[in-house]
């Protein structure tokens, strides 16, 4: 049975045949199923990131959830039926902070955990397993050229990946070649001014917390066709053009009223647009949950121009753009869904939510972590704090 009510208690099976509660409330996104994967496969206490992949040989769908101490991997293509797979554990010591993005077939791990560098894990090996037992696999490779990171962006156009927040770079961009996967090689870092280009644009804004970077196909002509990575770098948003790896340079920064610490964004499909979530506005002024929508069609002026107020007082957390939506992993206010298609308006409706905390709305690092809406099957996926992989399906 899916559950989509305003309020509802169930039991959800595991897959070491014990149950454990789950208290929701939800509107216009069902709950498939929820997995706890702390209590199968490798040991764990906490999950964090998310991230998905679907076998293009065969169209299962896998979730693949950073824990503490580990990677689970999880077949999710029966939505009721979840199956985890696989672990790979952490390199070095357990984490609060993992995170994982996907090139082609292989999956990258990151972890803020000491030494811990760039595991590479090839997720065909996923398809040899019968999901009997959790599987304990090791990477297929260490990329060791630094060693904590906070996170990862990888640009699957360009075949490029971009650690951030890591013990290089002063904690900038750390740009690596990953179009052979299996051999990824150093190419530059975008820190501190290193370079310096007409109009007195600099290399970088040193500590990135986290990116997103794309062939750029907004209304900007200067830039279309041009990579730019736009970071969240603790007190402002940053344009880089890393075009010619050799050569980053900055665009634009820009900061904005009521900052506290610059976290996350996504831009919409047609880069005009960009969303980004303050992590700790909620906590210092008292406020309301925020999105500040910002004008990308001037790269050299981008602006915020409107402000999305939400109806709780949580923490946002991580967010991306899927079509007109933006799906957002908001800590104890759970997954919140907005509509984004009259964004050049500044208007940005709720579209529907599924709140794993619904007694819970303060300002607190509980609840959930992140989401990934990017299945052809419909299918969101949400990783709990407390470990646990959340499976849902929005009727949007």
């Amino acid at each position: 049975m899916e559950f989509n009510m305003k309020m509802i208690f169930a039991l959800m099976l595991v897959m070491n045949a014990s149950v454990f509660a789950v208290e929701i409330q939800a509107d216009n996104v069902i709950l498939s199923n929820a997995l706890d994967l702390t209590r199968s496969g490798a040991r764990a206490k906490r999950g964090n990131d998310i991230w998905g992949w679907t076998d293009p040989a065969t169209g299962k769908e896998y979730a693949i959830m950073g824990m503490d101490s580990k990677t689970s991997f999880v077949d999710i293509t029966d939505p009721m039926n979840p199956i985890h797979l696989a672990d790979v554990k952490t390199k070095t010591f357990s984490s609060t902070w993992r995170d994982i993005k996907v090139y082609k077939h292989y999956a990258y791990i990151v972890s803020e955990a000491f030494r811990h560098g760039m595991q590479v894990f090839d997720l065909t090996r996923l398809r040899f397993l019968d999901g009997k037992k959790v599987e304990i696999l090791k990477e297929d490779l260490h990329y060791n050229k630094f060693g904590n990171a906070h996170n990862i962006f990888i640009n699957e156009e360009t075949g490029y990946a971009y650690a951030v927040g890591t013990s290089t770079c002063d904690g900038g961009l750390h740009i690596i070649n990953i179009k052979d996967p299996l051999a990824p090689s150093f190419v530059n870092c975008v820190g501190r001014g290193v370079y310096e280009l007409p109009g007195n644009r600099k290399h970088g804004d040193a500590y990135t917390h986290d990116v997103q970077c794309v062939v750029y196909r907004g209304a900007d002509q200067d830039y279309q066709g041009r990579e730019i990575c736009v970071s969240s770098n603790e007190d402002t948003v940053n344009v880089v053009d890393v075009t010619d790896k050799s050569k980053p340079y900055q665009i634009s920064v820009a900061t904005y009223d009521g900052v506290r610490y610059t976290h996350q964004g996504w831009l919409t499909e047609d880069h005009n647009y960009y969303l980004l979530g303050d992590e700790l506005d909620e906590q210092k002024y008292g406020t309301k949950t925020k999105t500040f929508i910002w004008d990308f069609r001037d790269l050299d002026n981008i602006k915020n121009f409107a402000i999305f107020e939400h109806k709780t007082n949580a923490i946002d957390h991580n967010m991306y753009v899927k079509g007109d939506y933006v799906y957002q992993a908001n800590y104890t206010a759970g997954l919140r869904i907005l509509d984004i298609s009259d964004i050049e308006s500044g208007n940005v409706v709720e579209a529907g939510y599924l709140d794993t905390l619904p007694k819970d709305d303060r300002a607190s690092f509980d609840g959930v972590w992140s989401t990934y809406p990017y299945y052809d099957s419909g299918t969101v996926t949400i990783s709990g704090t407390d470990g646990v992989l959340y499976i849902t399906r929005p009727n949007l």
